[in-house]
This record gives C-alpha cells, sequence and structure tokens, in this order.
C-alpha cells in the first residue's frame, strides 16, 4: 500500500478531525461551519444507524420493482453543498459513511457536485459492507448465524433475510486518502471507522500498531455521536448547560490525535455546549457491551482507560490497549417484519387501571378469532396520575394499543389497494367501542398511525472477514482491493462479567439520606440491536466504594423491578473513571426496528434507573446534587 504522510506530505504531531454528524437528523450547520476553520484536517461524519440501515437495504433490494429510490443519504448531500469551496481552499479531507447501502450512487451525486462548484476535490468511494450473496450462500449451507444478543440460531427467526451489511473497518478509507482522495463515501463501515482510516493515513501507522489503531478507535467512538460529548444528552445538563444558558448551540467535537495514538477531546471555540471529564466519560460507557471494544483492524480494552483534564473543554485520553482484532466483524441482517400500527386514548383521573381493562376486554372481543394474527399486541400506559392533581393535563395518562401483524389488510384500515373500506382492521376495532367504553373516553384524533405502515426485524450476528470483498474505488478509475487482517484473535462471545471484589459494608459511610440514585450518579445508555447498555458513574473518587458496593447485578435488578426481563446482565467495571456498566442482554424487544416499547433506543433505561430511590451517604449528598 502507499504510505503517503499527513495532507503536507509529512506525518505532523497532531491529526485534528471534527465529528460533524451523529446522524442523518443531525444540524446541518456542522460542515459548512468547520470547512472554514483551516486548523481542522479531517471531517467525518456517521449518517447511518440500525433503524436508516434496514429502510435503505430495503430500498436496495428491491430497487428492481422501484427505479426511483435512493439507498444513501441524500441530507448528506445538502450539508455538504455550502462547505465545498471552503473544504477545497483548506485542502481538508472528508470521510463519511452516507453511502448506506449504494456508495457508489453517491459518490457520482458528490463528484457533479464538486465540479458544479468548480473544485477539483477527488471522490473516492469504498464497497465491500453488502455481504447478501455469500451471507445467502453460508446460509444455504448450513451456517447458523446465532444472535448476538441471545445466541439463538437464525433459523429461529421466523422471518425471510431480505439483505445482509458487514461492518468495515478504516483501512480502506485510509488506502483511499493514500491514493489522493478529498471526499471518501463509505456504506456501512463502523461508527469510529472513519477516525481510525484517517489517522492511519495521517500518522502513517500500519495493520499492526495496535495501540496506536486502539487510541484511534476510542477517539471515534467518542467523536462518532456529535454533540453527545459536548453535552448533548448530559445528565449535568441543568447547572452547566441549561441554568448557563449554554444549551442551544452545542459545539461539534473535535479529536486531536497524536503520533503515539493518544488525543485529546475538545470542541468548536465558537459554540456552546461543554466538554470534561464527565461528558467524554458518558459517552465512553455509551453504546459498549463490555471491556473489549471490537472493530474490524483492531480491539480496544477499556477497563483501563484515564481521562485527564488539560483545560477548558479540553480532556486528554490516556491507558487505551490495543489488541489484534477478531477474525470476524459484526453483520447486520434485515428481513420484512410486516406491518404496524397503533391508536391512543387519554384516560383521565380515578380508576386508571380499570379504564384501561375495560378498553383491553372490549377491543379483543371485537376481534375475536382475528387476534391471533397479531404476533404483537399491546396494550402500554404512559404516565401516573398524581394524589389531588392540579391540573387536568397531570392527572391525564395515554393508553397506546400497539400491533403488528404480517396481514397488510388487516393493518389497513380500508386504504390498502382493493380492499373495501368496511373490511375488520386493527384501527375500526379500536374505534368501534367508544361510545360503550370508559368515563371520558378521549382517543387522539389524529388517526394516521392506526393505518399500519411497514416495518422490518434486523439481526445482528458475526461474518468472517475474509469472506468480504473490501474494495477501494479510486477518482481515477482504479479499484483497490483491501485484504483482510493477518493478525487476528478469536476472542471468547461471552466476556469478562462479574461483581465487584470486596464489596464494602453499606453503612461504612455512615448516616444516608433516602434518594433518587441519579442527584449524585451521572449514566448513559443506549441499544445494540436488542441489547441495551447502562453505564454509571460518580464525580469524586472517595464515592467509588461505595457505587461500585452498591450497583451489584442483584441490585440492578432491585431497581429495574417490573422492567426485568429475567435475561442475562454482564457487569464490569472501570475504577480510574469511577464507573460501573452493565450489558442488559436482549433487553429492548428485538430492537430498534420491531419495538413495541416507547424507548426503541434504550436511552430511557439509564433515566428510569437514576430516578429509582437508593440510600446516600449524607456525606456525598450534601456536596450538592447533579
Amino acid at each position: 500500500m502507499a504510505t503517503n504522510g499527513s495532507r503536507n506530505g509529512a506525518s505532523k504531531r497532531v491529526l485534528k478531525i471534527a465529528g460533524i454528524s451523529g446522524g442523518v437528523f443531525d444540524r446541518f450547520r456542522s460542515i459548512q461551519d468547520l470547512a472554514k476553520d483551516p486548523s481542522i484536517d479531517v471531517l467525518f461524519g456517521d449518517w447511518i444507524s440500525e433503524i436508516s440501515m434496514t429502510y435503505r437495504g430495503n430500498e436496495r433490494a428491491t430497487r428492481e420493482a422501484d427505479a426511483e429510490q435512493v439507498a444513501f443519504e441524500m441530507s448528506f448531500v445538502s450539508a455538504l453543498k455550502p462547505a465545498i469551496k471552503d473544504i477545497a481552499k483548506n485542502k481538508q479531507r472528508v470521510a463519511v459513511n452516507a453511502g448506506s447501502c449504494d456508495p457508489e450512487a453517491l459518490a457520482k451525486v458528490v463528484q457533479q457536485l464538486v465540479k458544479d462548484h468548480g473544485t477539483d476535490l477527488k471522490v473516492s468511494w469504498v464497497t465491500g459492507d453488502d455481504v447478501t450473496v455469500k451471507f445467502k450462500e453460508m446460509l444455504k449451507n448450513g451456517e447458523s448465524f446465532p444472535s448476538l444478543p441471545s445466541d439463538t440460531p437464525i433459523d429461529q427467526w421466523g422471518v425471510e433475510p431480505v439483505c445482509a451489511q458487514a461492518y468495515l473497518g478504516g483501512v480502506g478509507i485510509a488506502e483511499a486518502l493514500r491514493n489522493g482522495a478529498d471526499i471518501v463515501i463509505c456504506g456501512r463501515v463502523a461508527d469510529a471507522a472513519p477516525v481510525v482510516g484517517a489517522a492511519m493515513w495521517y500518522h502513517n501507522w500500519g495493520r499492526e500498531d495496535f495501540t496506536q489503531l486502539a487510541y484511534a478507535l476510542v477517539a471515534g467512538h467518542l467523536l462518532e455521536c456529535s454533540s453527545y460529548v459536548t453535552g448533548g444528552y448530559y445528565t449535568g445538563f441543568k447547572k452547566e448547560l441549561l441554568y448557563a444558558n449554554n444549551c442551544t448551540n452545542c459545539g461539534f467535537p473535535i479529536g486531536e490525535i497524536e503520533a503515539n495514538g493518544e488525543f485529546v477531546i475538545t470542541k468548536e471555540e465558537t459554540a456552546g455546549g461543554i466538554v470534561n471529564v464527565q461528558t467524554v466519560t458518558a459517552q465512553l460507557l455509551y453504546e459498549i457491551q463490555g471491556p473489549l471494544y471490537y472493530n474490524s483492524d483492531v480491539t480496544a480494552r477499556f477497563d483501563g482507560i484515564k481521562l485527564i483534564p488539560e483545560g477548558p473543554n479540553r480532556v486528554r485520553v490516556t491507558g487505551v490497549v490495543g489488541l489484534p482484532p477478531p477474525p470476524t466483524t459484526k453483520i447486520g441482517i434485515t428481513a420484512k417484519g410486516g406491518w404496524q400500527a397503533e391508536v391512543h386514548f387519554f384516560l383521565t383521573g380515578l380508576d386508571i387501571e380499570e379504564k384501561v381493562e375495560l378498553v383491553k376486554q372490549q377491543t379483543l372481543e371485537s376481534m375475536g378469532d382475528y387476534r391471533k394474527e397479531f404476533q404483537t399486541l399491546t396494550f402500554n400506559v404512559t404516565g401516573s396520575v398524581p394524589v389531588n392533581p392540579k391540573n387536568q393535563a397531570s392527572a391525564t395518562v395515554d393508553l397506546r394499543i400497539f400491533a403488528q401483524s404480517r396481514n397488510a389488510d388487516l393493518m389497513s384500515a380500508g386504504t390498502h389497494k382493493g380492499v373495501a373500506p368496511d373490511t375488520p382492521s386493527f384501527g375500526k376495532w379500536c374505534i368501534e367501542n367508544c361510545l360503550q367504553g370508559y368515563p371520558g373516553g378521549t382517543p387522539a384524533m389524529d388517526l394516521r398511525q392506526s393505518i399500519g405502515k411497514p416495518f422490518f426485524e434486523y439481526w445482528v450476528a458475526l461474518f468472517p472477514q475474509d469472506k468480504i470483498s473490501h474494495e477501494v474505488h479510486t477518482f481515477d478509475k482504479k479499484t483497490i482491493p483491501i485484504p483482510p487482517p493477518a493478525n487476528t484473535k478469536v476472542y471468547p462471545r461471552q466476556q469478562d462479567t462479574y461483581d465487584t471484589s470486596s464489596p464494602l459494608p453499606l453503612d461504612t459511610w455512615g448516616e444516608t439520606i433516602r434518594a433518587p440514585l441519579g442527584h449524585i450518579v451521572h449514566g448513559r445508555s443506549g441499544d445494540k440491536s436488542s441489547d441495551c447498555n447502562l453505564g454509571l458513574f460518580v464525580r469524586n473518587a472517595d464515592e467509588w466504594d461505595w457505587l461500585r458496593t452498591l450497583l451489584s447485578v442483584v441490585k440492578l435488578r432491585e431497581l429495574l423491578e417490573e422492567e426485568d426481563k429475567g435475561k442475562k446482565i454482564d457487569r464490569f467495571e472501570i475504577p480510574a473513571l469511577n464507573a460501573v456498566h452493565f450489558l442488559l442482554r436482549d433487553h429492548l424487544d428485538r430492537g430498534a426496528n420491531s419495538s413495541s416499547s416507547y424507548d426503541i433506543l434504550g436511552k430511557n433505561v439509564c433515566e428510569y434507573i437514576r430516578c429509582k430511590l437508593v440510600d446516600i451517604p449524607k456525606i456525598f449528598y450534601d456536596r450538592g446534587t447533579i
């Protein structure tokens, strides 16, 4: 492979890389504003998620039936347009995964765009993530593709796979940059892969420089969610953002990666938000699965990481350990799940449980034997009525009837082509009992949600890297194959899990106060398929022994109460960060694409746990709450 140095031809000490998007919906101003900063070397962004992958994958797989469908993220084009001339002027590089399920098509759009703006920016793209053909061949030959969250073999899934995408690493991006690309369009690369690739290119790292690659992987993990590391989702938002009038324009994050791999997390100087040890810790704990963080290029060990404040809005990351990558990578498999719909009722005041039961019995009676055609049918109440409420709104809760079925006619509410308006349907069954319903019976009058919309099932498994045709396609029409890693290590499917060693008696700290855990404990949670991770940490070192002693797996199940699914929970600690991490296996009802819950992304699991009452040592509580 070519080994051109940094963008200036010789490796500088620091690569300055900015995170410009954490999702398809992120603020468009990012590229335009950060492209104006000539000190920034690389702009990278994450445009896709498990949700968007399923939709784009289906669009790609069914394109022959609808030639107008695009399988990439057009929002990237809109964000890129106003920045093109500054990117060219400041000789910046751009690496994004906005190609989703068709990076070549997006690359051609961008090639025309940069030409229209009178620049000579060179656009290359990376392929190989679409492994549908090879996956189906292996499936036919008996490969079981067990689910990562549940270990269930895929033949128990009950739906027909449509497409499959593998998570690629950063080596292809590095090779594209080494061969002169200014903009690299990728499909499903791992969220952190553009940072790994950019750092490999900039600092001339090889594929077995595992320590440096692991640092870059951690940097990418911290930067890829955009403002999540600069104040977004931060549990200390009240004092440090909201009350400080510092919350309306959180800056986009910037990483300064040194030649040995160590790096600093900072942010735009002219924007709001905050970078401190707590915001970085929260993002570090987000969406991880255990002490080992796997990537196609390297494995990073998290449980020795240390964070060192270096001044206002600057945190240095050290203590990362790099190990060889596994011979496999993650694969996301999409299937059509069927149709889903929902109807909402508002219930006010007294007898809420009985009102719900009345709606349930009447609705099920209306459905009759048709209820057997629903794969999912739930009656969920959101909210509760306080004693002696001060206004009607606070005395009102939401009843959500949620259904999924593979019978399109049943979910059509008479709108499906060729179906008569009087055909039995989910929406009709929910509404027809209103006049014999509960006291004050009031449905939500916008019934568009009662009309079925398609949903997808998503299956996560492992796929051998040597079965992937990873390639770089350059602006000057070359195709460069990227071989799989030569030095790999097979890791157990089960990561280390343990309760704390040498717990202390909980009366060690004297008098306690019964209060919400989150009054002194920060946290972050999130989804990976149907797994939910939960990281909790304290602000002060002398609180660590209390936190690690309190938060055992048994205690977490106690705090979860009715939310405990009875499934496996893994636990490990990061002592230098005063953090306890849990992985709630298969907790999220199949994950974001098909979940019947409001909390489809698992982000509110943390906030639920933080609001639960525990006995907090008074000496800690008296320091002030978060």
